[in-house]
């Protein structure tokens, strides 16, 4: 059996090289938006995005305690505290889809409970609050509205129907891996300053990734980017110095060895997936092997198909943390519904196909397609809902 799938491989391989469309200008420019996607991620997103996710993800795998994580967010966990500080975590987080993983993966091998970490997986880049006021400024009040109640719903009705769908696999993994309740405490290090250590990693990855903001905007927002820079470099030399009084060398080094093992792990997967997506639709403003007219055609009207296509497009490609909204703003110039535009807006920051590639080396593919239907299928019918609601 093994021989005939490698042969099939092979041979699949083989034509596919054989038969290569090299003339065509559209499969070229695809190749070009692949590796152009490709590169834009890895300048923009890995360094300021992924490397302070790693750092974050390895430090609850090394600073906290089994026991708190269980506490909170674990199977026996009170179930409206924890469904209920993971469905607004996004508010914190202005992460995108990829950059959420690692902090997901971190919780889940500590003991978290399926439940509460999808809904935290949900909501990371799902509830970004920039990218809230973003739509309703830039799109109308009533999509931004729709926005946050449709994105805090979902991570919690998302997150309780894989819990009970899942109860007998999640009641044996917690069996079967032993998760007792440990030490509530490292040793000579208080709550306190783990907690403070904990914040100065998040105000990193929050600062150095502040949206430029739009034409005439004032306030804080405004302050906040012109001092970005030097608030995350207050962060990071505040992170620096707790890290050097308040931690043994023998726990800074475990934390690096285990932000090291996430990044082997997850940064693979997602450059793959992003050089595939790109291949598929492009950038914004930029097609892919797909044409876009394609796309714009299809998503027009409150049809069922309409918004189910809107999901599950949106559900595969990727999306920067605050692009949608532009790339929005353009389809509904183009002819795009309302419906099919919030059933965008609920499945595309939340899913991509880089992070469907790492949540499958996390809990596995039957889960992982569980997770991706009840986003597409949920995003559909909230999609039709505020169509016919809103008109079309």
């Amino acid at each position: 059996m093994k021989m005939w799938k490698n042969i099939l491989w092979m041979t699949g391989i083989f034509l596919g090289v054989y038969f290569l469309p090299l003339d065509s200008v559209r499969f070229n420019a695809a190749l070009y938006e692949a590796l152009a996607l490709t590169k834009w991620y890895a300048r923009e997103h890995v360094l300021l995005c992924l490397v302070p996710a790693f750092f974050i993800a390895g430090a609850i795998t090394v600073f906290v305690s089994q026991a708190s994580v269980l506490k909170y967010f674990g199977a026996k966990a009170n179930k409206m505290l924890s469904y209920g500080v993971a469905s607004v975590s996004g508010t914190i987080l202005a992460v995108c889809s990829c950059t959420v993983l690692p902090i997901f993966t971190g919780i889940y091998k500590r003991g978290a409970g399926l439940g509460p970490a999808i809904a935290f997986l949900y909501s990371g880049p799902a509830i970004n609050v920039l990218a809230i006021i973003l739509t309703a400024r830039i799109l109308g009040w009533e999509l931004g509205l729709a926005r946050v109640i449709g994105a805090v719903a979902f991570s919690v009705v998302i997150g309780l129907l894989m819990h009970f769908i899942f109860l007998k696999e999640e009641r044996e993994r917690h069996a079967g891996e032993g998760f007792a309740l440990p030490q509530e405490e490292q040793a000579g290090r208080s709550l306190f300053r783990t907690a403070l250590h904990f914040a100065s990693m998040i105000a990193v990855l929050i600062f150095a990734n502040w949206a430029k903001p739009q034409t005439g905007d004032q306030g804080l927002w405004v302050v906040i980017y012109n001092l970005k820079w030097w608030l995350t470099a207050i962060s990071l030399a505040s992170l620096i110095v707790m890290t050097a009084f308040w931690f043994k060398r023998g726990e800074v080094k475990a934390w690096g060895s285990s932000a090291w093992d996430f990044a082997l792990q997850i940064l693979p997967l997602l450059l793959g997936g992003v050089l595939v997506s790109g291949f598929l639709l492009g950038r914004a403003g930029h097609e892919g092997i797909i044409p876009s007219q394609w796309i714009t055609h299809l998503v027009g009207g409150n049809s069922f198909f309409a918004n189910f296509f809107a999901s599950v497009v949106a559900a595969f490609m990727y999306f920067a943390t605050l692009t949608e909204v532009p790339i929005l703003q353009g389809l509904i110039g183009a002819g795009m519904g309302k419906g099919p535009a919030l059933a965008l807006l609920l499945a595309g920051p939340a899913l991509s196909l880089p992070s469907m590639l790492v949540i499958r080396s996390v809990i596995g593919s039957k889960k992982t397609a569980v997770y991706v239907s009840l986003v597409v299928i949920m995003a559909t019918f909230c999609g039709m809902l505020f169509g016919a609601i809103a008109g079309h």
